[in-house]
């Protein structure tokens, strides 16, 4: 007799979204590397796992959409000036993907997010509004804060 040993993976909804920084590629970039002055309200980085000089693993605090949070690991591959992309090693969205991928337009930037996720205990559509409510949420936050970066 043959046995097959395989390992479910689960169903993951692609999610395509961009918007505009009123900043120039130089400013995003030197922005979104800042330790300091790149934070967002609802992703806390706690630990640095590992860090390269083509990216790192961290730990993270995510809030959820009802105040609780729970611990997510990101390993995060950085391509200077071009973008970045992130797996999620641990956490209820284990297995997702994105890419940022950043497009000088003179004194603007166009971003564009785009990856496969997984979130435990949700459909497709309830995952899909999650995820682009979150990056809304960091976008507006981000372009927000550019405004007033030096």
């Amino acid at each position: 007799m043959c046995e097959i040993a395989f390992t479910l993976r689960p169903k993951m909804v692609h999610v395509t979204d961009d918007g505009v920084f009123d900043a120039p590629l130089e400013k995003v970039w030197k922005y979104l590397n800042d330790d300091t002055g790149h934070a967002h309200s609802a992703i806390k980085f706690t630990k640095i796992l590992e860090q390269s000089d083509k990216g790192m693993t961290v730990e993270l605090e995510v809030k959820n959409p009802d105040g609780s949070s729970h611990t997510e690991t990101w390993k995060m591959t950085m391509n200077p000036p071009k973008g970045h992309s992130t797996e999620v090693l641990t956490g209820p969205m284990k297995g997702s993907r994105n890419t940022h991928t950043y497009t000088p337009m003179g004194n603007k930037t166009k971003v564009t997010v785009e990856g496969d996720f997984y979130a435990q205990g949700m459909d497709d559509a309830s995952t899909k509004r999650a995820v682009l409510a979150m990056y809304e949420m960091v976008f507006n936050e981000d372009n927000t804060n550019l405004k007033n970066y030096k």
